[in-house]
């Protein structure tokens, strides 16, 4: 396990060891739009595949880019939409890297945030071939600020990358990462994840209610088991763009989807934050400005 400058540090020092400039990989569309960009920045060439209700459609990323070197995915709770890669899907991602010499570099994005049932287990879990980069931060589960993330490598590729953080810059101060580790080690991470669990549950629960009872069937609310954001589908009538910018000038935390879409049939959708609601009656508040902002 290495210690990175968050997610984007494990993805640098991904890029300096196992990819070269020009690589080609598979990215989810709709997918997180900072680690494309930066992907991107670091000369990788990238090629959209679509995700559907089973996560990653494998079939597909093989059509059109069946070479690629490696996969980014976020098996566990797909960003955005918040779908989970089904095990035939997860199987088929394995079969093809094993063949292919390919890597999947598995973002663990917020897994630890499931609301119905256990979470699940990782993708990296089923990788028998060692073909699995497995990555996450502290960023959602803390908070950001502490710019703190790992990258779990096969035993295979440990020399490469210890030879490779000599050269680089390292994970910055100790002492955040002691602080943390002192944390996890007493236990009160745990605790915290179970507290924070329970909450953001509820939480969710006033945002739903709120939208459900204010703005109906102007969305489609797309069932989610965990995550700290809510996906919502608009008509054809709704510019999720438009919207979401007037929700960000009156104070709302709202994105729209299309922003994280890289392809030319852009989804029409709005993801919402819920976690600062406090009661029913914020959520309320909240989604009252957010349907002055729809269409009629």
């Amino acid at each position: 396990m290495f210690i990175t400058i968050g997610y984007r540090g494990a993805l640098e020092l991904l890029c300096r060891t196992v990819l070269r400039g020009g690589d080609d990989g598979w990215y989810e569309n709709p997918g997180y739009s900072p680690g494309r960009y930066f992907l991107q920045q670091m000369g990788m060439t990238l090629t959209p595949v679509p995700v559907d209700k089973e996560g990653l459609q494998v079939a597909v990323g093989e059509q059109l880019a069946p070479n690629a070197r490696f996969a980014v995915v976020t098996p566990s709770h797909q960003s955005p939409t918040g779908v989970a890669l089904s095990l035939p899907r997860r199987l088929a991602l394995l079969a093809w890297a094993n063949q292919k010499d390919a890597w999947i570099i598995e973002d663990d994005y917020d897994s630890e945030f499931r609301y119905n049932g256990h979470p699940l287990p990782a993708l990296k879990s089923l990788d028998h071939e060692q073909r699995v980069l497995y990555t996450g931060s502290f960023s959602k589960v803390l908070f950001p600020g502490l710019r703190l993330g790992y990258l779990v490598v096969p035993p295979s590729l440990q020399l490469a990358f210890g030879e490779a953080v000599n050269y680089w810059p390292g994970p910055g101060s100790i002492l955040p990462q002691a602080m943390v580790a002192a944390f996890m080690q007493q236990g009160h991470f745990a605790r915290h994840l179970r507290k924070m669990r329970q909450l953001y549950a509820v939480r969710r629960g006033y945002l739903v209610e709120a939208l459900q009872r204010i703005i109906g069937t102007s969305l489609h609310i797309q069932p989610q088991a965990g995550g700290i954001q809510l996906l919502a589908y608009l008509d054809e009538q709704q510019c999720d763009k438009t919207v979401a910018a007037g929700a960000q000038a009156a104070g709302l935390a709202v994105k729209a989807l299309s922003e994280w879409d890289a392809g030319t049939q852009q989804q029409n959708g709005l993801l919402m934050g819920f976690t600062n609601f406090t009661s029913a009656e914020e959520a309320h508040a909240a989604v009252k400005r957010l349907s002055a902002l729809l269409v009629p």
